[in-house]
């Protein structure tokens, strides 16, 4: 049997694959947790592409999650932090600047495996003013029960920031239905999904995808019809 290591370098290089158009480049980042206090992420300036076993780093979550709670913090200083929760400090390889991103949704969105991408499609409609009001709902069965509601995040900018929208985001969904999303999307950013097996995130991500490309579709048309009666 494959570890979660292994397992989540399968993971990274399907996600990026050319031909899906879900990265380019350093874009996007995968996490894995390992046990209750710490996980893999792929290292900074690493390509998804490029990856093996060598390009992610195990840092501890807590130390990650600290920082959410401490003064706003210039990149360096957080980049700092991050080198801080790496559990082999003389480990090669820096933590992604989207680490905290990961923390919280090993921790308090309950996954076991994430993937964060960029997917044209998607990104098409989270650049777009609307982008709340697109994805308010459902407009066919399957995506539900793929991924069933996803959150939405305003824009933030990379790390800190980010973190902190992300943690207000899923503490929201919690609240209201008790259980965290499958499926986080970053305004002007892109998506994360949120799986409990390498499978269901890459499952996530096809099927958002999916939906992204027939919610463009729909717009030449007078925009989309939804099925779970949706705001837009």
């Amino acid at each position: 049997m494959e570890s979660k290591l292994e397992q989540l370098v399968d993971l990274t290089l399907l996600l990026s694959e050319p031909e899906r158009d879900y990265v380019i480049l350093s874009e996007g980042n995968t996490s894995v947790r390992t046990d209750e206090a710490t996980f893999w992420v792929k290292a900074s300036g690493t390509a998804m592409a490029d990856v093996d076993a060598t390009s992610f780093v195990r840092v501890r979550a807590a130390s990650v999650l600290e920082m959410l709670d401490g003064p706003t913090l210039p990149e360096p200083r957080v980049r700092d932090q991050l080198q801080v929760a790496k559990v082999d400090p003389q480990a090669p390889g820096a933590p992604s600047i989207e680490t905290a991103l990961h923390a919280l949704c090993l921790t308090l969105g309950g996954a076991t495996f994430v993937g964060h991408t960029h997917p044209s499609p998607i990104n098409a409609i989270l650049c777009a003013r609307d982008a709340e009001a697109a994805f308010s709902g459902s407009i066919f069965p399957a995506e539900s029960l793929v991924y069933g509601e996803p959150v939405f995040v305003p824009y933030a900018p990379p790390g800190q920031p980010l973190g902190q929208a992300v943690r207000e985001a899923l503490q929201a969904r919690i609240q209201k239905q008790g259980e965290p999303p499958r499926a986080v999307l970053l305004q002007n950013h892109g998506l994360v999904a949120l799986g409990s097996t390498p499978q269901q995130v890459l499952d996530i991500t096809q099927m958002m995808v999916k939906t992204a490309r027939i919610m463009l579709g729909t717009y030449l048309v007078g925009g989309p019809r939804f099925v779970d009666g949706g705001s837009g």
